[in-house]
């Protein structure tokens, strides 16, 4: 009978979620599991099958030795042939035997290991037609049993633990548990080795990613993870020769551009005023701008060092920014609060935020909380028309201009967001939009702790 499809595919995600998430524990899993169930199979059949069957035989010789023993008794219970029989069983049997005038106990204290009793009793049942008792935990090396006579008399003997069964089975179990411990101490060296040298290379890659540069790394350990690593720096020097090359480009076309904007400002200045020469600067300013803008989200700010920077501090001149631009914007921040940034970019990115929201609302608000994980989040409020949250990727989209839902920047080229979500990212957070409690939007950076 086969399973339903969805029942197949309900127990192995049952599994997965109980299964460890890193590769570190998975690697062990994959050794100790297989050690641990050697281990649990060699014990069980070392119980089941040599350790029960000379402790069934062990029993059942002391059984037919006490049964020897209750049948020279009832053969003559005198005090001087009780005497002998006493004598015969110690010297030849092992076995220390007294007469008592008792009844047996009523109680019977158990066992740790239960098939212990369990095949004592067996054995006991076997060959004696008395009544009887034993208790195996009475005393530490010994056995004490007793069985009750026709005459009424208690027999009690004595009789060595490992006459009873096989004494050495926990010494088999302590070498199984140390060498097991062993195998696992062995197992988590080496595979930890490994994995570090995994982790290493992540936080290279991760950092790399962020503008950061580790020149200490080197490739190590596993060869496969070497031929990574090494693929890596590779991919991380072609990368940062691009990037060199396109610094050197824009370095360039920026002086290019500029200079004929420069003559043209210029001539446009000693000319006569006019409402044309008029036009004509509002143009040259709003080409000088997209120039600008154009050249900020091509070049990034990959190449700034990361400092710590007081974020009030640094919020603060952006917002004085903004308000001299004639917007109306308030700050609320700890002033003792400090990050890891790159000043220039974050501000860059936050100037981009905080004079869109001036631009299409009356009222900015700019706050910053901190996340549980450690982190900061920059919120930027305000109270203008808002967008559409299904356009909210959509207004990342660089050159993308959402004029339906915000009103016409003239000035804007569609890249301010995009430029600081790569800003956010670039630092390895993020840049989101939400609903602003002002009734606008709502603009959430966040930077990890």
């Amino acid at each position: 009978m086969s399973l339903p499809r969805r029942l197949k595919i309900f127990i192995p995600r049952q599994i997965k979620r109980w299964l460890p998430t890193s590769l570190f524990g998975r690697s062990l899993l994959i050794i100790i599991l297989p050690v641990a169930i050697m281990q649990v199979a060699v014990t069980w059949v070392f119980f089941d099958a040599h350790w029960q069957t000379v402790t069934s035989r062990l029993s059942d010789g002391l059984a037919g030795d006490i049964a020897w023993v209750a049948d020279e008794y009832q053969a003559d219970p005198s005090k001087p042939a009780v005497a002998r029989l006493a004598k015969r069983a110690e010297d030849s049997l092992g076995l220390s035997i007294d007469v008592w005038r008792k009844a047996l106990p009523a109680n019977r204290h158990p066992s740790l290991f239960a098939r212990v009793d369990r095949t004592l009793d067996k054995a006991l049942g076997e060959h004696l037609d008395n009544p009887y008792w034993f208790s195996t935990t009475r005393y530490p090396a010994y056995v004490d049993i007793r069985v009750q006579m026709k005459d009424g008399a208690l027999l009690r003997i004595i009789a060595n633990r490992e006459r009873a069964y096989a004494t050495q089975g926990h010494i088999f179990v302590l070498w199984l548990a140390i060498a097991t411990f062993l195998l696992t101490a062995i197992a988590v060296l080496f595979i930890r080795n490994q994995v570090r040298a995994i982790e290493r290379l992540a936080s290279a890659a991760d950092a790399f990613g962020r503008g950061d540069d580790q020149p200490d790394f080197k490739p190590y350990g596993a060869r496969e993870v070497r031929q990574a690593a090494q693929a890596f720096l590779a991919m991380k020097s072609r990368i940062q020769r691009h990037i060199d090359q396109r610094t050197a480009l824009l370095a360039s076309v920026s002086h290019d551009l500029r200079t004929p904007l420069t003559r043209l400002k210029l001539e446009l200045a000693l000319a006569e005023p006019s409402r044309r020469i008029e036009d004509m600067k509002r143009d040259l300013s709003e080409m000088e701008h997209m120039i600008d803008e154009y050249l900020a989200f091509a070049r990034g700010e990959g190449g700034e060092a990361v400092e710590l920077v007081r974020l009030a501090g640094l919020i603060e001149e952006v917002v004085e920014g903004a308000v001299r631009a004639g917007g109306k914007v308030t700050l609320t921040a700890d002033p003792s609060l400090s990050v890891s940034v790159r000043p220039n970019a974050l501000k860059r990115a936050l100037a981009n935020l905080v004079m869109n929201a001036a631009v299409h609302g009356e009222h900015v608000e700019v706050s910053v909380r901190t996340t549980p994980a450690g982190g900061v989040e920059i919120l930027i409020d305000d109270d203008g028309p808002g967008i559409a949250p299904e356009h909210y990727e959509d207004a990342f989209k660089p050159f993308n201009r959402l004029d339906e839902s915000r009103n016409q920047n003239e000035k804007g080229v569609g890249l301010g967001l995009a430029i600081a979500r790569d800003v956010a990212r670039g630092h390895g957070g993020d840049l989101t939009l939400d609903r602003a409690p002002l009734g606008g939007l709502r603009a959430i950076i966040r930077l990890p702790g």
